[in-house]
């Protein structure tokens, strides 16, 4: 990897006309990316450190959004987060065209061609861009995923008393995407509030409503919710 030699031409193309679009990439997730991207494999660096800080700094952007770009880059899969520390982040960065959730489908198309896969787009892909707040039918997509029961209590309660929450809330840059939302009953929805999921659910463990397996169990589910294996089915047309 390391001695590879790039194209920078191909590799914009690649970056601006499939990876960006396909994964629904925002302003400041676009300038993380690029400059990560810069400062490591076009360079010939696989991997390199960083501190989140500095980032910020560099970038003219709140410490914040570049901390949840970072997160969700690595969620997407665009880059590997190794190691956190207190003197920054070591990532591994990934090409456009490694990256699994816009490899090409069975129709052939590659992102060597520039191709946008529109007919032949791969589920991943169209699943990582969608805005699951968007529609009825989007919501409701996140709804039949539960099945009825609460994600974080589990208990199964009538559809009208069932709402989405945001695992990430958004005043923390929580996103509208099937990774961060679940549906739950309006009880956990009103006392989890803006705390983290993990601290709200072993609170739901000491107040008796969860067993310890159970607590466990659901402690798995969020890190498969955020690393996109709990996948909702898209609805036809996404309507």
């Amino acid at each position: 990897m390391q001695n590879r030699k790039l194209n920078p031409k191909l590799l914009w193309m690649q970056f601006e006309d499939v990876l960006a679009p396909r994964l629904g990439l925002t302003v400041k997730e676009r300038a993380v990316y690029s400059y990560l991207l810069r400062h490591s494999l076009v360079v010939g660096k696989l991997r390199l450190q960083f501190a989140v800080m500095s980032l910020a700094r560099t970038l003219g952007i709140s410490i914040g959004p570049v901390r949840q770009a970072v997160r969700r880059l690595d969620e997407l899969g665009t880059l590997r987060v190794l190691k956190r520390s207190k003197t920054g982040h070591l990532a591994e960065m990934r090409l456009p065209e490694k990256i699994r959730a816009i490899r090409p489908g069975r129709n052939g198309a590659t992102l060597a061609r520039g191709a946008t896969g529109a007919a032949g787009e791969p589920p991943a892909s169209a699943l990582e861009a969608t805005d699951f707040l968007k529609t009825w039918a989007l919501r409701k997509s996140i709804h039949d995923r539960e099945r009825g029961a609460c994600f974080y209590c589990l208990r199964r309660t009538p559809a009208n008393v069932h709402g989405l929450d945001h695992v990430v809330p958004r005043v923390r840059f929580g996103r509208n995407s099937y990774r961060n939302l679940v549906s739950c009953c309006l009880e956990c929805n009103s006392r989890k509030g803006d705390r983290a999921a993990p601290d709200f659910l072993r609170t739901l463990y000491r107040l008796g409503r969860l067993t310890a397996a159970e607590l466990d169990g659901r402690l798995r589910a969020l890190k498969g919710l955020a690393a996109g294996k709990l996948r909702p089915a898209l609805p036809e047309n996404g309507k």
